[in-house]
């Protein structure tokens, strides 16, 4: 199938940003003494189209998909840690799920190919699409038509959920490969300056893990476009995150980035869609050395650097709080005028 990439329209509406800013500016405090959170208050003003905006039924999108690169001793972990991992979303005791219960945020978990049969129940999509990616080292990691198919996952998922909010999580052990090709090769940059220690390889794996995806790349020299770089190097949870926040900036939803993995579906979706990256808020800058790269090639600002390196959408969720105060800050903070408070002598 070829999927129908949607045209995402520039936002950019200056006449709002001055009424957003000129609310900012007026509330009672000196003039910018609420920093970044004044920042963040007009980009979400700017997302959402109006002078008090609310988010609303916020949701997290975690999307979990094996990698048939894992094989290659590119991750510290085995890749049955992936399905564990599911079970562990859906059971509440990943991190993620403790901070979504902690800050009432709805989460869906979505197979998008995991090596596990998973009982249907509240909380779990099925999206698979086969038992993880084809190794990337032997041929592409899925076909044009599996990526395809992928991306449409993702918009149809966002498409019946609720809210105005999408916090993007990913699971999938060999995904920080997938994340490195991807910013090797869209970004221009080299693979060593890519590629980290992801789960927690040692010195002499992280070699490895280098090794193995400078012999990916050059595999794929000729997957420079970027759905035929997505398909060279996967993974399918990273195309069904791209699927994603093509359709939630579509819909003109806040869009809060996580980690490593989560930028990268990002930085595929902004290079088939540049006006992507108005409705997105990067959460936190990851551990990852490639991660700092990746955020400046999306140019985005990350509100968080706590040395993360989780996914999950955890560093999404930590940074929630914040996004929900400069929110409120436009809301219902008090105007000089509407205080009666005296501003400084001019």
């Amino acid at each position: 199938m070829t999927e129908t990439i949607p045209t995402i329209s520039d936002i950019t509406d200056t006449a709002l940003a001055a009424r957003l800013q000129s609310a900012l500016d007026n509330k009672t405090k000196p003039l910018g003494a609420l920093g970044r959170l004044e920042a963040l208050a007009l980009r979400i003003g700017t997302i959402l189209g109006t002078e008090s905006p609310e988010l609303e039924a916020p949701q997290i999108l975690v999307c979990a998909g094996d990698h048939g690169l894992a094989a290659r001793g590119v991750s510290a972990y085995p890749s049955d840690v992936t399905w564990q991992m599911v079970e562990n979303f859906l059971a509440g005791g990943a991190a993620v799920s403790v901070l979504a219960r902690q800050h009432g945020l709805a989460l869906t978990v979505v197979d998008c190919g995991v090596r596990r049969d998973f009982q249907a129940r509240p909380g779990l999509v099925s999206r698979r699409i086969a038992e993880g990616t084809a190794d990337a080292s032997q041929g592409p990691a899925m076909t044009a038509a599996q990526c395809a198919q992928a991306i449409a996952n993702g918009r149809e998922v966002v498409r019946v959920l609720p809210g105005n909010a999408l916090l993007l999580g990913e699971m999938g052990i060999g995904n920080s490969s997938s994340a490195a090709l991807l910013l090797s090769r869209l970004g221009g940059l080299d693979i060593d300056a890519c590629t980290g220690a992801g789960t927690g390889l040692d010195a002499a794996g992280l070699v490895r893990k280098r090794d193995v995806l400078r012999q990916v790349l050059a595999l794929h020299a000729g997957a420079t476009a970027p759905l035929d770089a997505l398909a060279a190097f996967g993974g399918f949870e990273v195309a069904t995150l791209v699927g994603a926040v093509l359709q939630a900036a579509e819909e003109r939803r806040v869009i809060v980035v996580d980690g490593f993995i989560a930028s990268a579906a990002v930085l595929v979706a902004q290079a088939l869609q540049p006006h992507v990256v108005q409705r997105c808020v990067a959460a936190h800058c990851s551990a990852e050395p490639g991660h700092v790269l990746l955020l400046e090639r999306l140019g985005l600002e990350p509100l968080l650097k706590l040395e993360l390196r989780l996914g999950e959408g955890s560093g999404g969720a930590l940074a929630w709080p914040l996004l929900e105060s400069a929110c409120r800050i436009l809301r219902e903070m008090a105007s000089f005028e509407s205080a009666g408070v005296s501003r400084k002598d001019s």
